[in-house]
C-alpha cells in the first residue's frame, strides 16, 4: 500500500520550495515508480503551486472515483478512505500555503508603497 498522492505532493512542494532533501526526494521516487502518469506525474513535475493545486484536485477526483466503486468489505477500502482524508487535508494545507504566500506579496507591495509615501523621490 503506498500513498502515491502524498508522496507526489511532497516531491512537487519540494521543486516549489527549493527543498533539496536528496534522502526524502529518493524515499519518494522509489514508492511512486511505476505510478508516474496522469496527475500524480503532474504532482510529481509541478514548479508552482497553481499547478499543484491543479494537480491535486484531479488526483482527488481519481481517488474519490477509486474509493466510490470499492466494496465497504473490500479489504482496502479503509485504508484507501484514509487515503482520500489525508489527500483533502493536503489539499487545505497547500490552500493555507497559498493564501500565507499572497498575503506575504500584499504586505511587501504595502511596505514598498508605504516607504515610497514616508520617503519620496524626487525626479531630476
Amino acid at each position: 500500500m503506498s500513498c502515491h498522492e502524498i508522496e507526489a505532493l511532497r516531491l512537487g512542494l519540494m521543486n516549489v520550495l527549493g527543498v533539496g532533501d536528496d534522502s526524502a526526494r529518493e524515499h519518494a521516487q522509489n514508492e511512486l515508480e511505476g505510478h508516474l502518469e496522469g496527475p500524480i506525474e503532474g504532482l510529481v513535475e509541478a514548479d508552482t503551486l497553481a499547478e499543484i493545486e491543479r494537480h491535486l484536485d484531479a488526483a482527488l477526483v481519481d481517488l474519490e472515483e477509486e474509493v466510490a466503486a470499492m466494496e465497504s468489505d473490500d479489504p482496502e477500502y479503509d485504508y484507501t478512505r484514509g487515503r482520500l482524508l489525508e489527500v483533502r487535508n493536503a489539499e487545505r494545507a497547500l490552500g493555507r500555503l497559498t493564501s500565507q504566500g499572497e498575503s506575504i506579496v500584499d504586505g511587501l507591495g504595502d511596505a514598498h508603497h508605504m516607504l515610497h509615501e514616508t520617503f519620496p523621490v524626487e525626479d531630476d
